[in-house]
């Protein structure tokens, strides 16, 4: 494992029962992502990408292997202590949004500092809805708003707590044309500024080719593993390999 890597990921398996047996849905999947470095995994419906991100995050418990995140190991922590992990250091881009119907955008945003007990931030957070365009839209409820700055509110609220990583799932999945290429401009330019490693599942090739590496899934395997060549004073790098 490199000593910068933000993410280390060895050997993850995940199994769920069902009526016709135990399902295995991830074998063995390992690789590690440094600091400030973006990575896309793509794959087939079914083939394991949202269960793989979710358990990276810690919204789940592994069944076998384990799960390093900013140095904690997260696969055998409670829910509560991977939550407080989570709120530490994970922002997330959730494909549906998940905003919570009662509270205004501004509100929404400030859920997380919230959850660790900041107040008086609301400067920061109408920057960063005016950061995705929507300075105008604060006091609006989640109703009110149209899906793609419905997306738009769960990404300055993914920011807000300024996470040292970003999990995005389909982040442009229902976005149309022009609303998901601002939002990909949006996510790739938070990275850069402020040198958040960036994770992120899409079906959208031309959205992962964006990404310093490529790993793609396939019945829960990794088929293929792709980095391209670092660039000298780029920001992040990737190491480690993907295996079954």
């Amino acid at each position: 494992m490199c000593a910068q890597a933000m993410l280390n990921v060895q050997r993850l398996t995940q199994t769920y029962p069902t009526a016709h047996g135990a399902l295995t849905v991830l074998h063995e999947v390992s690789f590690s992502i440094d600091a400030g470095a973006s990575l896309a995994i793509v794959g087939p419906s079914g083939s394991g990408k949202t269960t793989l991100l979710g358990l990276c995050a810690g919204l789940d418990r592994p069944g076998g292997g384990s799960v390093a995140l900013a140095d904690v190991d997260i696969g055998g922590l409670s829910e509560d202590a991977r939550a407080k992990v989570r709120n530490e250091h994970v922002g997330f881009v959730f494909q549906n949004f998940q905003l919570i119907p009662t509270l205004t955008a501004l509100e929404n945003v400030l859920v997380p500092l919230e959850l660790r007990g900041e107040r008086g931030k609301e400067a920061e957070a109408r920057e960063l809805l005016g950061r995705v365009g929507l300075k105008d839209r604060e006091d609006h409820f989640p109703i009110q708003l149209s899906g793609g700055e419905q997306q738009r509110v769960a990404l300055a609220r993914a920011f807000i707590n300024q996470p040292k990583i970003l999990f995005c799932d389909e982040p442009t999945g229902n976005l149309d044309g022009a609303t998901s290429a601002a939002m990909v401009e949006l996510i790739f330019g938070l990275n850069r500024e402020r040198g958040t490693t960036l994770v992120l599942v899409t079906h959208d090739l031309e959205l992962a080719g964006k990404c310093q590496r490529v790993i793609r899934l396939k019945s829960g395997r990794v088929i293929s593993d792709e980095t391209k060549p670092v660039v000298a004073g780029a920001q992040g790098v990737i190491s480690g390999e993907a295996g079954v």
